[in-house]
């Protein structure tokens, strides 16, 4: 099978809204049934009534949770076959900006919390003998982005948790239980919304936003063709792996990169506005 699932159950995580909800759409057409969670049940309750899923209220900071979670979907038709770490926060602004409390908040929901919904996944992959896992990194994980330090940091540690487990999996004998880690770039969602006057958000306005229903559909692909690591566009994520390679020619840089991303940010502003002026007449 070479880590291929067929059928079964899904389980989406930070999926009231944004990326996580279309993922979780997109995850229903191709046959799974779907189980949305969100920290915000009520979020999570609506988003899956509009296609007719399950939903739970799911803190991923909490290892029994997502314990539960993951072996109560075991015990359904077809068995666990997906999970899909997508819950994450967006913290801005130079690393020094940010308080203790915001810096262990973005590494316990970003790196450790999609630790725990790994683990408890794999736990009952393991038993059932097939599974995937699929990690949302961001292409802030291949690279070190200036405003995106102490969140790129949480998506480094996850990309790193990510291939390091599976390559433990590969080194166990295990074919048919396998990890992959997507790397999209800035995705137009919820979490974007509100950071077009947020200066430390530019890195991520830095190319075409993407909508959540093309990650989304990139996802669904690489749930039934596993590979370790996409990023989305692909020319994007070699950029970033080149400049990450050569950090000497990639920090002079940088102040050009944030230019580019705040004329991002002007651009969606004023398609934003265009599309709420009213028509004359």
């Amino acid at each position: 099978m070479n880590g291929r699932t067929v059928g079964g159950q899904a389980v989406v995580t930070g999926a009231g809204r944004g990326l996580g909800r279309a993922v979780a759409a997109e995850l229903a057409r191709r046959g799974y049934s779907v189980c949305l969670t969100d920290v915000d049940g009520d979020a999570a309750r609506a988003a899956a009534e509009s296609f007719g899923a399950r939903s739970a209220a799911l803190d991923v900071r909490d290892e029994a949770a997502c314990v539960a979670l993951a072996e109560d979907a075991a015990r359904r038709d077809g068995g666990l076959a997906v999970w899909v770490n997508n819950a994450g926060i967006l913290p801005t602004g130079p690393a020094w900006t940010h308080d203790a409390a915001t810096r262990r908040a973005v590494m316990e929901v970003n790196a450790l919390g999609a630790m725990n919904g790994t683990l408890a996944a794999l736990a009952v992959m393991r038993a059932a003998g097939r599974g995937h896992v699929v990690n949302v990194v961001s292409l802030a994980g291949l690279v070190a982005a200036p405003g995106e330090a102490v969140y790129g940091a949480s998506k480094h540690a996850l990309l790193a948790f990510s291939l390091g487990t599976l390559a433990e999996l590969r080194a166990a004998g295990e074919r048919a239980v396998t990890i992959s880690c997507i790397c999209p770039d800035g995705i137009w969602t919820p979490m974007l919304h509100d950071k077009l006057d947020d200066a430390g958000a530019a890195a991520s306005f830095t190319g075409t936003l993407l909508t959540p229903e093309r990650v989304a559909r990139r996802i669904g692909r690489l749930v039934e063709h596993p590979r370790p690591v996409v990023a989305l566009p692909r020319w994007r994520g070699g950029l970033v792996r080149l400049l990450d390679a050569f950090p000497r020619v990639a920090m002079p840089l940088a102040g050009t990169m944030l230019s580019l991303g705040r004329a991002g940010q002007r651009r969606q502003a004023r398609r934003l506005a265009a599309r709420h002026t009213p028509a004359d007449g």
